[in-house]
């Protein structure tokens, strides 16, 4: 009589497919989490919120995240690295239409995490680890945003003096980091719901190249207008 026939090797759970149902759960929460604070606010989401909303119990959400802040740290985690590899394409940048693309592509990652924006002051008053990372943040910002001036001026987009151009790419930073704040103070209901992202990156985007106008030549203000009124036809 043959033998019966045992379990294959692959019908047994293994140590490696063990280990990533932990790793989806730990994701799932981030993805949660990241929607629920987009949506009410970080200071008005709480652990009990995203468990219940998760529908698992609040003790595995502490296994995974044990501390609120833990949740936020790993989100702005996955921010910093998509913004470090985003900031990377400002080498690319020869004229205005490039431009115009790298800065809707930040504005397009802001409005993934603009929980962080939306709340910035208020985090940063609370997270040690934020407060110091933001500003490295800050920093890379502005020397991508100097590298995008310095494309444009070798691409003869732009014509702006060495003195100034410090001043002026500071001020895009601010405009780039406070975007959305502005957005929400002119519209709170609806400024940061997702039927509005369209329209509001793109007011971003031209709002941060308006600050280029005098000096762009005039071949590339004009096609900057150009670019700007297709996008706002299509609101």
């Amino acid at each position: 009589m043959p033998d019966a026939k045992t379990p294959a090797p692959a019908d047994k759970p293994t140590a490696k497919s063990a280990a990533k149902k932990p790793r989806r759960t730990a994701e799932r929460i981030l993805e949660v989490t990241l929607d629920l604070f987009n949506r009410f606010g970080e200071p008005n989401v709480s652990t009990t919120l995203i468990s219940a909303e998760l529908g698992i119990s609040p003790g595995n959400l502490y296994y995974h995240y044990p501390a609120k802040d833990e949740l936020i740290n790993a989100l702005f985690d996955r921010y910093e690295r998509g913004l470090t590899d985003l900031l990377h394409a400002a080498d690319n940048v020869r004229n205005v239409e490039d431009a115009w693309l790298f800065f809707h592509m930040l504005f397009e990652l802001i409005w993934q995490y603009r929980f962080l924006y939306r709340d910035l002051n208020d985090l940063l008053s609370k997270n040690r680890r934020l407060e110091t990372h933001f500003q490295f943040v800050l920093k890379n910002k502005s020397r991508a945003v100097a590298q995008v001036l310095d494309g444009l001026t070798r691409g003869s987009s732009l014509r702006i003096d060495r003195r100034e151009s410090e001043t002026v790419a500071s001020a895009m930073v601010v405009v780039l980091t406070y975007w959305l704040s502005y957005e929400y103070v002119r519209d709170p209901r609806r400024a940061l719901e997702p039927e509005s992202a369209a329209a509001a990156l793109s007011r971003g985007a031209y709002h941060v190249l308006s600050l280029l106008m005098p000096y762009l030549e005039p071949q590339s203000r004009e096609h900057l207008f150009q670019i700007a009124g297709a996008y706002r036809s299509n609101d």
